[in-house]
């Protein structure tokens, strides 16, 4: 009488196991395909990316561009390079990202692996960048500490001791001037001085180092929470800025200013070369850390609206930036000339 055949569908794990040679430790469970962590919501990812291409190069740099390159003829200028160039190129990143689901690095090993140097070189571009933008937080700090006085310590120059007359050297320049460099910086006169330690300064480094380190201890389940606030408050301070801004005299002079298209500065290629030069600062192309936001993504994830939507953000918060930067420098101006005339 014939044995039936044995049902390897069935039980392939039994089958393997009667074949395996005494001794033979058992295979180990099959892994899932893919376990790397993903946000906790759409909206933690679009501000995730929103407060890391939104920051100095959109508030700081932006508008100091602006001013220097025609105003409006600059604005033009940069919402045609960031359409051409800039949306397409953070669209490569985001769908990299997103598909691979690995980090700078690992995006560019699985791409080639003579590529993975490339990944290699935005992170120490990153590191480089956190190194300058802590200590830029930590004169924030500074300056947050020192609002907290009243009256506020740059709004009036230091008398000398036991005397009723000003510091001679804030006397020539400003309150707010004399601050920054005699108490924030505590600058020396020349590089040959001896440099005295800053407690104070030092202090306010380590914090925001701390900060940042709290912020990412936990990768995306701690940081992205902190999207909420850092990367929505700094558009509630725009906000409150700009409505100063809007009611001081003078501020109209300066909006009309940043709007004024002067086209002919277009044949300059130093202007082309700024503007595009922003596009990618603003935008953070290169670094990496689009890519790795990105990876936190299912791939079914639609990257083409998201490289849309981040974009059109980054351009607003230029432009609202710029609105207050040139709100006050209307107002400067106006008061410069009142004083002139005055005199």
């Amino acid at each position: 009488m014939e044995k039936p055949p044995l049902a390897l569908d069935d039980n392939v794990d039994d089958v393997e196991g009667l074949l395996s040679p005494p001794g033979t430790p058992p295979a180990p469970p099959p892994c899932p395909a893919d376990e790397r962590p993903v946000w906790g919501s759409k909206l933690q990812y679009i501000l995730a990316q929103v407060g890391f291409s939104v920051g100095l190069g959109n508030v700081w740099r932006f508008p100091y561009l602006c001013h220097q390159n025609g105003g409006g003829a600059f604005l033009l200028l940069y919402f045609l390079l960031l359409v051409i160039i800039g949306i397409p190129l953070f669209f490569l990143e985001l769908a990299a990202g997103q598909s691979i689901r690995q980090g700078s690095i690992g995006v560019w090993k699985h791409i080639h692996p003579r590529l993975t140097g490339i990944g290699y070189a935005s992170c120490v571009v990153c590191f480089f960048v956190a190194l300058y933008y802590n200590v830029i937080i930590a004169w924030s700090l500074f300056y947050l500490g020192n609002s907290f006085q009243y009256p506020l310590p740059w709004e009036s120059c230091p008398t000398v001791a036991n005397q009723s007359t000003a510091v001679l050297e804030c006397s020539l320049s400003s309150p707010t001037t004399y601050f920054w460099y005699r108490k924030a910086l505590d600058i020396t006169d020349s590089i040959e001085d001896p440099v005295t330690f800053n407690p104070v300064m030092t202090g306010c480094l380590l914090a925001a180092w701390t900060i940042v380190c709290l912020a990412m201890i936990k990768g995306i389940q701690s940081s992205g929470k902190v999207m909420y606030f850092s990367s929505l408050f700094p558009y509630l301070v725009l906000l409150c800025f700009l409505i100063r801004g809007v009611m001081l005299e003078g501020a109209a002079d300066g909006i009309k200013y940043m709007f004024y298209p002067r086209l002919q500065i277009w044949l300059d290629m130093q202007v082309w070369r700024q503007a595009l030069t922003q596009v990618f600062f603003a935008l953070g192309l290169g670094f990496g850390s689009v890519i790795a936001y990105s990876s936190y993504n299912p791939r079914g994830n639609n990257c083409h609206r998201d490289a849309v939507l981040v974009s059109g953000v980054n351009f607003l918060t230029s432009l609202l930036a710029s609105l207050v930067v040139f709100a006050v420098l209307g107002f400067r101006a106006h008061a410069l000339s009142q004083r002139c005339v005055q005199q």
